[in-house]
């Protein structure tokens, strides 16, 4: 669980959000992924050199440290991409604060626990979404980009109504006076 000199690379962060998961949490969009979904609907988050790097140390302490948020969703990018600095995360929230966690992966829950790293992310996950986006497979319903996509309840914390209940989408203000659009559905 040492998280000296372990750094996260992202590519955005939502300090506050309903539309990301159950509850209020944070979303935390990694940077980098080498999959290569065809209308993929978030691009820039491909590149592997792209977004800031954050210390997982300090990234850690500052969600422990937000007001009121009950756990931290990931998405991309593709997480697992970034396994090793992953774990640790997922280690300290739970040691710390105990928030919950939420993983979107383009990499199926096979392929997951096929990794060297991936029995032990999704031991500290408490729902996962996955399976690559397909854009022939229209969302399904619920939580779903694509109709392929599975949810995974890992834990008992959450339940389907609790996933059933998120928001599709929402609209944040940012402290520059910039409005982001974020959420599980597009909407335009």
């Amino acid at each position: 669980m040492e998280a000296r000199g372990v750094c996260l690379r992202l590519h955005a962060i939502a300090a506050r959000t309903r539309a990301n998961g159950p509850g209020l949490r944070t979303a935390l969009w990694v940077q980098g992924c080498t999959l290569g979904c065809p209308g993929c609907c978030n691009p820039g988050t491909h590149a592997g050199q792209g977004g800031f790097v954050r210390e997982v140390r300090d990234l850690s302490a500052e969600l422990a440290a937000t007001p009121d948020i009950e756990g931290v969703t990931i998405s991309g990018g593709e997480p697992f991409a970034q396994a090793p600095a992953l774990l640790v995360l997922l280690e300290r929230l739970r040691a710390g604060p105990g928030l919950s966690a939420l993983i979107f992966s383009g990499y199926t829950r096979a392929e997951i626990e096929a990794q060297p790293l991936g029995a032990r992310i999704l031991a500290l996950t408490d729902v996962l979404i996955d399976g690559r986006y397909d854009r022939a497979q229209p969302a399904g319903p619920g939580w779903r980009s694509s109709a392929n996509q599975r949810v995974w309840l890992l834990s008992d914390r959450y339940t389907e109504q609790d996933i059933a209940a998120v928001p599709k989408a929402e609209v944040l203000l940012r402290p520059d006076g910039s409005l982001v659009l974020t959420g599980i559905a597009a909407v335009w």
